[in-house]
């Protein structure tokens, strides 16, 4: 956002302006000290492209299944081979159509084997202008490394980064990302990755999305 043009608060519900934005601070629950980050994401953004701005800012590398929960239904991309409840098709749903006011809270699941549970609480609701692009303000350290053993096993895997000695080390250090800091959030790659994306503001219908496990 330019540092001349700052958002303005805007009205509450589904009866605000086209051009709202949705403040979010994105937590990745379970863990302490928290995993978190706050983005800007316009209202007119879908389901899906919310997913893609979880994916970038948190640090995930989008390599399985994802869903959303909100008061009681179900979003993501549906597949009648194994989805035996009803999946809201999340490329046909925007966050406006949601209805999200001040304190709400989205869920996202990321990797259903991992079971990477994210809370989204919105924090504010503002007026966007000609600024349409999601943005992340700030945030709190490395989002874990993928197919580590979810909480129990990122825990398990930063006690034996402390410790050089460990049996272990040596192979996980070797698997590991280069240079892999739990500590660090890179605010400024998160952002120019999010700037380089093309950003649709209506839901779309993404076909040939490749399958995810």
């Amino acid at each position: 956002m330019p540092p001349n043009q700052q958002p303005r608060h805007t009205a509450q519900g589904a009866g605000r302006g086209a051009g709202a934005l949705l403040q979010f601070k994105i937590t990745l629950t379970g863990i302490r000290p928290p995993i978190w980050r706050r983005v800007l994401v316009p209202e007119g953004l879908s389901l899906s492209g919310l997913h893609d701005v979880i994916q970038e800012v948190m640090g995930w590398t989008d390599s399985h299944l994802h869903d959303f929960h909100w008061r009681g239904e179900r979003f993501g991309l549906p597949d009648p081979e194994f989805d035996e409840e009803r999946v809201v098709d999340e490329r046909t749903v925007t966050l406006k159509e949601l209805g999200l006011s001040i304190k709400d809270r989205l869920e996202y699941v990321y990797d259903f084997g991992d079971g990477w549970e994210h809370v989204l609480t919105v924090e504010q609701v503002l007026e966007a202008g000609e600024h349409q692009t999601p943005v992340c303000l700030k945030g709190a350290r490395s989002c874990p490394p993928e197919d580590c053993g979810g909480i129990w096993g990122y825990a398990n895997l930063l006690e034996i980064l402390k410790d050089p000695t460990h049996e272990e080390y040596e192979e996980w250090k070797t698997w590991l990302p280069e240079n892999f800091d739990p500590e660090q959030c890179d605010l400024a790659e998160v952002n120019r990755a999010l700037s380089v994306k093309q950003w649709t503001l209506s839901p779309s219908s993404k076909k040939g999305r490749r399958k995810k496990v």
